[in-house]
C-alpha cells in the first residue's frame, strides 16, 4: 500500500486555482431584477466592433427569451462560464473526449442555487440545454439535460497519480459549490486545515486526532482512499474529516464527510 501525504500550501494552491476558474460574471451572480435595468444592462453591452459581438451570442447571454436569461426572480438560466475551465492547469486532470460541462444557476435575493453536469456534446446544445430548463417546470428542481452522465465527475478523467485523486476530491465539492450565495452557501464556509485550531473542542472520536496532513492511499489497482480536513467557520464550527473512496479507474469517489469535533 503507497501513501501520500501532501503539504497544505499545494492543496491551498489547487483550491485556489479552480476558484479563480469558477468565477461567475456580475450579470450572472447579481442579476437584475427590474426590466428598465434589464434594458440597460442590455444596452451597456452594445459591442463596439465585430468582436465584441460575438460575446453576445454566448450560451446563457441575455437573449429575447425571458425564461433562460439571467434573473433575479427564482428561474433557472444557463450559465456562461464553461466549468471545464477548473480543469485546465491542474496536472493528472482532464475533461473526457467529447463531452461537455454546463452549469445552471438560480437567482433570488434569499441567495443562488447551481448545478453543473457532465454530458455528451452531441446533446449539449443551446436547444437541448433550454429544454431541460423547461421540462423542470417547478423552480425548486434543477434542469437535469437528457443525456447528461449520473455524476459531474463522470466526465473527468486521469493518469491515476495519488496528486490527480486528491485534486478530483476538491474539484468535486468545488463544482458542487458552484453557484451557490447567500444562506445556500455550503464548502464555501469551510477552510481547508492541516492541525486543530487551539480551541476548547468536543472530540467525537476516541481522542483528539493529530494527523490531518492530506494524503492518498493507493491500497491496490481497483481501491483509492483520500483523507483531507477542514474547520466550518460559521456556526455550528466543527471539524470535519472528508473520506473519500475511488475505485476501478473512475473519478467520481464515494463521500464521506464526518464531523469529528465541535466548539461547545
Amino acid at each position: 500500500m503507497a501513501l501520500q501525504k501532501f503539504s497544505l500550501d499545494v492543496v491551498q494552491k489547487v483550491q485556489q486555482y479552480i476558484q479563480s476558474q469558477l468565477t461567475l460574471p456580475a450579470s450572472e451572480q447579481q442579476p437584475v431584477s427590474d426590466m428598465n435595468e434589464r434594458a440597460m444592462a442590455i444596452e451597456a453591452m452594445a459591442p463596439e466592433s465585430l468582436d465584441a459581438l460575438g460575446d453576445l451570442f454566448r450560451v446563457g447571454g441575455f437573449g429575447d427569451d425571458e425564461g433562460v436569461a439571467p434573473n433575479a426572480e427564482g428561474r433557472w438560466f444557463i450559465s456562461t462560464i464553461n466549468p471545464a475551465a477548473a480543469l485546465g492547469k491542474l496536472p493528472g486532470l482532464e475533461l473526457k473526449n467529447k463531452v461537455r460541462l454546463v452549469t445552471y444557476l438560480q437567482r433570488q435575493s434569499t441567495g443562488g442555487m447551481g448545478v453543473t453536469w457532465a454530458l455528451p456534446e452531441l446533446m449539449s446544445t443551446t436547444a437541448e440545454l433550454e429544454a431541460a430548463i423547461e421540462a423542470a417546470g417547478d423552480r425548486a428542481i434543477p434542469p437535469h439535460p437528457k443525456g447528461a452522465l449520473g455524476n459531474v465527475m463522470d466526465g473527468v478523467t486521469g493518469d491515476r497519480s495519488p496528486a490527480s485523486y486528491l485534486e478530483a476530491s476538491i474539484l468535486l465539492r468545488e463544482f458542487k459549490e458552484f453557484g451557490r450565495s447567500g444562506q445556500n452557501c455550503r464548502w464555501s464556509h469551510h477552510r481547508l486545515i492541516t492541525a486543530a485550531p487551539n480551541k476548547p473542542w468536543k472530540w467525537r472520536t476516541q481522542k483528539p486526532l493529530t494527523n490531518l496532513a492530506p494524503k492518498v492511499q493507493i491500497k491496490d489497482e481497483k481501491m483509492v482512499m483520500v483523507e483531507f480536513f477542514s474547520c466550518r467557520v460559521v456556526p455550528p464550527i466543527a471539524l470535519f474529516r472528508h473520506l473519500d473512496q475511488y475505485v476501478a479507474k473512475s473519478y467520481r469517489p464515494k463521500t464521506n464527510d464526518q464531523v469529528v469535533a465541535l466548539l461547545p
